[in-house]
């Protein structure tokens, strides 16, 4: 399942940062995670990073994006094709 951030978000930009996919990207008034891109950090940590940089606890599961790990690390390898997954 992808991540979401929520309308609590101040903005800071911590997320972004940890994304390796690239799947955080500023918003109008706050930043969003493209579901495309995101993996949870499959393939890259052990957990959602932008769960763990966030001050204001507001990266959360989206319930309109449910996926498997494996289909997961399958968004991650194509992402990432030739790459060995770090943390699966």
């Amino acid at each position: 399942m992808a991540y979401k951030i929520t309308e609590e978000c101040i903005s800071c930009g911590a997320c972004e940062v940890d994304c390796k996919n690239e799947a955080i990207k500023a918003g109008d008034t706050i930043y969003v995670i493209d579901p495309d891109k995101c993996t949870e950090c499959v393939g890259w940590y052990p957990s959602p990073r932008c769960v763990e940089q966030c001050p204001v606890d507001c990266c959360v599961p989206d319930p309109d994006h449910k996926e498997t790990r494996e289909q997961l690390l399958e968004k991650w390898k194509k992402q990432n094709p030739g790459k060995t997954p770090v943390a699966t």
